[in-house]
């Protein structure tokens, strides 16, 4: 009985051709890939990857009405409400007044140069108070969030001096500098600088492990870790500890100046003890609004502050 041959040997010729085919074809060695260098231009579009993309701007009328309809109808409603419990007779008009006659005071007032002395004095005072407490509570934050023994020591410390009343500085502080400016001084930054403080902390205990680890693969060390690395990635918690540390050395300031009347100096604070001395509410309704107005107009440079932040890393909704 015949045997079929075995399936190997059915294809062997065309095995040895397509072997003596490849034996005669070179086949060129493969070379070496060159790593590229990313030029600066492509480094910062990897940075800008992290970043949020930009949005169309609308109309600029539109943006502004949309931001101010709200404030507006939150002062009428105030307004209104004023006017009612003047009309109903709550108190006497000399002791309660109308928002008309309360505002005819306030153009009054606004229109004199004592006025504005007034509050180029407070507002020296606030911005250097502030500036004092920013940099004494910049440099007590990254302290303690750099060395765990401090945080153990003085942690909780400033925590209870950021929740302590301003007002019960000032007894001391009249003891320690008398009736003159180092007295408020000193209110205004033991008011803000805990804040301030806390605020960096806050910011730097937040900042993603990933990226402390990848700062210390580049070689980060030291001031220059702070400065190119923690610092910036903290910034959106560090401007709301100085947000909150503006808002504590403001209202510290007013209490100093109701308390403490430095000679020769005539603040807001001074004009407006002198017009409750003289029984003057209109006059006095007329200061607490100027105090209110710019508070409201520094609340807003730090809202603006803030909010570029958020959008230029990207922490806002789209």
């Amino acid at each position: 009985m015949p045997t079929e041959p075995p399936a190997p040997m059915k294809y062997a010729g065309a095995r040895a051709g397509l072997e003596g085919a490849l034996g005669a074809v070179t086949v060129p060695s493969p070379e070496p890939q060159r790593i590229k260098t990313l030029s600066s231009e492509e480094v910062s579009g990897l940075d800008a990857l992290e970043l949020a993309p930009k949005r169309e701007k609308g109309k600029l009328g539109l943006r502004i009405w949309n931001s101010a309809w709200p404030k507006l109808l939150a002062i009428l409603i105030v307004l209104l409400a004023w006017e009612l419990a003047y009309v109903s007779g709550w108190k006497p008009s000399y002791v309660f007044p109308s928002p008309l006659d309360t505002f005819k005071t306030l153009g009054d007032l606004v229109t004199t140069a004592d006025f504005w002395d007034g509050v180029r004095l407070t507002m020296t005072r606030a911005i250097t108070g502030f500036a004092l407490a920013v940099a004494i509570g910049t440099v007590i934050g990254a302290a303690v969030s750099r060395f765990a023994p401090l945080r153990a020591a003085i942690g909780s410390l400033i925590t209870g001096l950021q929740t302590m009343p301003s007002i019960m500085w000032f007894p001391l502080a009249i003891l320690l500098f008398q009736l003159g400016e180092q007295a408020i001084m000193f209110v205004v930054v033991i008011g803000a600088a805990p804040s301030v403080a806390n605020g960096l902390i806050s910011g730097i205990d937040y900042v993603p492990r990933t990226w402390l680890r990848v700062g210390q693969v580049m070689g980060m060390k030291g001031f220059a870790r702070y400065r190119h690395l923690i610092l910036p990635a903290s910034l959106p918690s560090f401007v709301s500890g100085l947000k909150q540390g503006w808002a504590f050395s403001w209202r510290s300031l007013m209490a100093g100046e109701l308390l403490v009347i430095v000679p020769g100096t005539i603040s807001i604070g001074v004009r407006m003890q002198n017009a409750r001395d003289l029984s003057d509410t209109p006059l006095v309704i007329s200061y607490i609004l100027v105090v209110l107005i710019i508070g409201i107009l520094i609340d807003q440079l730090f809202n603006v502050a803030d909010n570029a932040l958020r959008k230029r890393w990207g922490l806002t909704g789209s």
